[in-house]
Formats: structure tokens, sequence, C-alpha cells
């Protein structure tokens, strides 16, 4: 469905929409050869929010009760409802090596120089 304050549509089958605008984009590990203009942190302003009534607490426009909301969370690869594991995430295929960022073993091989100082 069409959105309010961007050009880009919403999915009418989510609960709580958000219409937001990129504010600033911050590069990470821009140190580093391998990394630089690899990975990058987008920082949005919301413009709007959508809320399915059935969400809203009794008797506010404009708060969501949580006894009503159960949003899906990724914890350590795998999805989560508020009551418990939903499914697995396909991240959880991809060896955690292959999207682990240099700057972990520039942290380990630091920590052992400081230990043998």
């Amino acid at each position: 469905m069409g959105s309010d304050t961007v050009k880009a549509p919403r999915a009418l089958e989510c609960p709580i929409q958000l219409e937001a605008v990129v504010a600033a984009v911050h590069g990470i590990g821009e140190d580093s050869d391998e990394l630089r203009g690899f990975i990058s942190l987008i920082e949005v302003r919301i413009q709007r929010v959508h809320v399915h009534p059935d969400l809203l607490m009794e008797g506010h426009a404009d708060r969501i009760d949580p006894d009503k909301w159960s949003p899906l969370i990724m914890n350590f690869q795998k999805f989560y409802g508020l009551s418990g594991q939903v499914h697995a995430s396909r991240l959880a295929e991809i060896p955690e090596r292959a999207y682990r960022s240099p700057d972990i073993d520039r942290a380990w091989e630091q920590e052992l120089t400081d230990q043998c100082a």
C-alpha cells in the first residue's frame, strides 16, 4: 500500500509500519582496506508511524499495548516470538566467520600483545 511521506510502499501485512528517510550513512571499517565501502550503518529519521488499531492500548490513540503485540525477534541467528523460538534464521546457514570483520582478529591480536607486555 502507499506511504504518506515517502515513495517506498508499505507492507499491508505488517501490523506496525515506519516511514523513514535517510538522515546519514556512516561507513563501518573505513580504516580497513578489506572493509572500506563494504559495510554501512544507515541512520534514519522516522517520518510517520502506522499501527494496526488492534494493537493500540485501550483509550490511547498513540500507545502500543505490549500485551497485544508479538514482535518477531532475531536472537543469535534464530527467530523468536515473545513466548519462544519460532524458527531458525537463514543466517545460521552461513558460517559465522564469513561475515566476521577483521576487527575481531585485530582485537584478539591486541589483547594477546597486551597480555604479553
